[in-house]
């Protein structure tokens, strides 16, 4: 199959190109690397010619809800209508598990209105929730430290690895549109605060840790709420093993 990844530049992006080449896909990358820009639509219909599926992994770096629903909007409002041009078949995105359940968070606002265009758009679809990735306590005491210091909130998390994400879309991806999947998640819950200080120490990388919901994440977010339900699908790679991986 012919497949487009939205976002192939980023993280997991570039994983699940991998995953879809290692199967014996045909892998289109969608990044403005490559001259794309899904914000104004540029070099779209050229990109998805011919192709049979999208997975949209694309992210935002704005901080402000409203501009980060809006760059969201913008980006999934002109994939999906090129994607009807094209005559795409299935559109993949990746969500968050938890998305419906948290108030207040920007991301989280503008992933819900992803969600919202994608089901109410015309390309038959599944969306993907995953859980939070295992490299994702590290990512936010990098966001949050200044001089050694990092705060973070002691988030009950239950991570999935980055690479198991990408071969779940790439799995997804060559079927029939399933509408809403369930969630996805790695094998075992973990504290982010202690993710953060296991991830760092086993990159040699130094940084004081202070738990506080006065940061990037509020209460909203404590207890089970981010916690995958109970048919979610469950990846097999641990953070214990994913971390062993991190020297």
């Amino acid at each position: 199959m012919r497949i487009a990844v939205a976002g192939a530049s980023g993280h997991i992006g570039a994983l699940t190109v991998a995953a879809l080449g290692k199967a014996g896909h045909e892998v289109v990358g969608i990044s403005r690397a490559v001259g794309v820009d899904l914000s104004t639509g540029i070099g779209l219909d050229a990109a998805l010619t011919g192709v049979d599926a999208v997975i949209d992994v694309t992210n935002v770096t704005a901080a402000e809800e409203d501009q980060v629903v809006a760059s969201f909007a913008a980006a999934t409002t002109n994939l999906l209508a090129a994607e009807q041009r094209a005559g795409v078949r299935h559109h993949v995105l990746l969500s968050i598990a938890g998305v419906h359940r948290v108030e207040g968070n920007a991301h989280y606002a503008g992933k819900r209105e992803q969600e919202r265009l994608v089901s109410e758009g015309v390309v038959p679809w599944t969306i993907v929730p995953a859980t939070q990735f295992h490299d994702f306590a590290a990512m936010v005491t990098g966001w949050t430290e200044t001089d050694g210091v990092a705060t973070i909130a002691p988030l009950l998390v239950q991570p999935i690895a980055p690479a198991d994400v990408a071969d779940i879309l790439a799995e997804i991806a060559v079927g029939a549109a399933r509408g809403r999947y369930r969630e996805i998640a790695g094998p075992d819950p973990q504290d982010l605060v202690d993710m953060a200080r296991r991830t760092n120490q086993a990159r040699g990388h130094t940084v004081e840790l202070v738990p506080t919901w006065s940061g990037l994440f509020g209460p909203e977010m404590a207890g089970t709420v981010l916690l995958p339900g109970a048919d979610a699908r469950i990846a097999p790679t641990s953070f214990d093993r994913w971390l062993a991986d991190q020297h």
